[in-house]
Formats: C-alpha cells, sequence, structure tokens
C-alpha cells in the first residue's frame, strides 16, 4: 500500500524547530510537576480507594460534603471523582495513606468511608475496594523506575552493538525525550501515574525504539550506496523512503488507543491516554529528534558505515631509458 508517490520532504530543515517546540513542552511539563505534582495512583502512593454504586445519580460534591462532615478526622485529603460509565452510577473515593499504616487500619479506613456516606443518608453500594500499603507503594516505586533504567540500557547496548554508538545515543535521546513529554501531558492533564500508566510508558518506549531502528536502518543501507552524499541528504533520503511505513504503523496503533480511550471505560483512560500521547510524540522523535541527535554528533566525525580503504593509485608506466647512443643520436 503506498501513501505517499516519490516523497521529498527536507525533514532536517525543521529540526532546531523541533528541538525547542521539545524543549518547550519538556520545560512547562516540569514546571508543573514542580509547582502541582504528579498525581499518583493508588499503587505508588498508598491508601485505600473504594468504588460505590448508588440508587440514584450522585453528586460528587454532596459526597466530599458527607466525607467531610462524618468521616474521622474530616476528608479533606479524600479525591472524590465520577467512576466509569455514568448510567452506573458510580463513585470513587481514595484517601491517601497516613503514617505506617498496615492492613487492617487500612480496612477500617475503607470501612469509615461507607460508614460516612450512609450517615448522610446516601446509601451507598460497595463495588470494588483497593488497599495498598506504604511499603508496597514504595515497593512498586522502585520496581518500575528499574524497569525504566534497564529497558534504556538495552536499547543502548542493542543499536551500539547493531549500528554505531552515535545512533545508540539519538535513539535513548529519543526515547527520554517521549517519557518527559508524556510525563508533562499526564501532568497538563493530572493523570494519575498507575501500574497502567507504567506498562503504557513501557510499551510506547518499545514502539518509539522500533520505529527510529527501521529509520536507522534504511540510514545504513543508503550510507553504504551513496558515499558521496552528505549525512543530511542521506537522512532525509532515509526518513522519506520509510515514510509510508511509519503513517500506516503510527496511524493504526493511534486508532487502536483512539477506541480504548473511548471506550474502554474509566480504568483503562490513563492507559489510552498514556498511549495516544507516546505514539504521537514517538512518531515524532524518531523523525526529528533522533535523526537530528546523530547529524549533530557525527558532523565532524566520519562513519564506520562510509568509510573505506582509499584506492591505491596505480603506478604509473615508467618511460624506459634511452641508451647513450640513442641520445648521441638525436644530439647530433
Amino acid at each position: 500500500m503506498h501513501i505517499f508517490t516519490n516523497p521529498n520532504y527536507n525533514f532536517l530543515r525543521w529540526r532546531w524547530h523541533a528541538v525547542a517546540l521539545s524543549w518547550v513542552l519538556i520545560l512547562a511539563g516540569l514546571f508543573v510537576i514542580y509547582t502541582r505534582g504528579l498525581p499518583k495512583g493508588i499503587e505508588f502512593a498508598g491508601g485505600t480507594s473504594v468504588i460505590m454504586q448508588f440508587d440514584q445519580a450522585p453528586s460528587v460534591e454532596v459526597v466530599r460534603d458527607a466525607l467531610n462532615k462524618n468521616y474521622p478526622g474530616g476528608g479533606q485529603d479524600a479525591i472524590v471523582q465520577s467512576y466509569g460509565d455514568p448510567s452506573l452510577r458510580q463513585v470513587m473515593v481514595r484517601v491517601p495513606q497516613v503514617g505506617a499504616e498496615q492492613g487492617a487500619s487500612l480496612s477500617a479506613r475503607a470501612q469509615a468511608i461507607e460508614q460516612a456516606l450512609q450517615k448522610a443518608g446516601l446509601k451507598p453500594t460497595v463495588v470494588g475496594t483497593e488497599i495498598v500499603g506504604p511499603s508496597v507503594g514504595e515497593e512498586l516505586t522502585q520496581k518500575g523506575l528499574s524497569a525504566f533504567v534497564l529497558s534504556l540500557i538495552g536499547i543502548l547496548a542493542y543499536i551500539a552493538f547493531r549500528f554505531e554508538f552515535s545512533f545508540a545515543f539519538g535513539a535513548v535521546i529519543a526515547t527520554l525525550h517521549d517519557v518527559l513529554i508524556t510525563f508533562a501531558f499526564l501532568a497538563f492533564f493530572r493523570y494519575d501515574l498507575t501500574l497502567n500508566v507504567i506498562a503504557a510508558l513501557l510499551t510506547v518506549t518499545g514502539y518509539s525504539t522500533n520505529d527510529t531502528i527501521v529509520i536507522f536502518d534504511r540510514v545504513r543501507e543508503n550510507m553504504r550506496k551513496m558515499r558521496r552524499d552528505s549525512l543530511n541528504e542521506i537522512i532525509n533520503l532515509s526518513i522519506n523512503q520509510t515514510l509510508g511505513r511509519t503513517v500506516i504503523t503510527a496511524g493504526t496503533a493511534l486508532l487502536s488507543a483512539l477506541a480504548l480511550f473511548f471506550f474502554g471505560g474509566e480504568v483503562l483512560h490513563g492507559f489510552a491516554f498514556t498511549m495516544i500521547v507516546g505514539i504521537v510524540t514517538g512518531t515524532y522523535s524518531s523523525v526529528f529528534v533522533a535523526a537530528a541527535i546523530v547529524t549533530f554528533w557525527r558532523r565532524s566525525k566520519p562513519s564506520k558505515l562510509t568509510t573505506a580503504a582509499p584506492a591505491v593509485a596505480a603506478p604509473a608506466a615508467s618511460t624506459p631509458r634511452k641508451s647513450k647512443a640513442q641520445r648521441k643520436v638525436r644530439v647530433s
């Protein structure tokens, strides 16, 4: 299936604009995370989450009011939000862990939430409860960071072995770029950092790396064929040659993520949103960021793929020396 017929776009022409845009988004995201923090799901923050169903469509404000009045110690720290399909009339109440609470006290907090709403005459039915202690949250945080760092090391080693270190460095920078941009959008739209989001981030990391390797593989082939062309021309040609494949792959994955976002329910909202942002920024970084890093790195360094042994100049045909008799005849 051909989407483009002999595309010839100068992608590297916009590399500085792309780098500037990326920096703006990353710095804005870091500022929001620094000032407002990144919301953490119960898996990482610890605490108690209770999903309740009501006979009539509940008001989030009424539920929050009931907790403030009847929950022991007040419900100012409780997070109350609608949950799932509105026709199900469900509300999720999440209370963060306090101190070094253990399983029994966390279970008591779930019962206290239900009793506080019953005192207000709301009569909820508990349909789901999730309880995570502080030690579990810390362990999951460490494992999530370890998984991400190990994946970056594996990417760096694999691409450095298969291509060159400059290509591996560009791929790792592009992957870090994708993660930072995704975190920025999670902070902008206030999505919780949950295990589902971490799974989506790791998926996006693999997706972006695969897209980058496809382009780099074509670059390597063209560098062997086009020894007299500049690196910029080779990379531009390679991106254009793989453009149809990139659009088809990214478009298919994006449609799947959009379907999960709109029809997957509340549980998959964070996962689908992370996938959507990651697919877009992963495709963008493969075309602009990774390629730009390679051009910056290789500006003054010859590539091992293009260096070849210089041709040995054929010895000039030696002119036979004239004999003394011939020289005398010529002089005379």
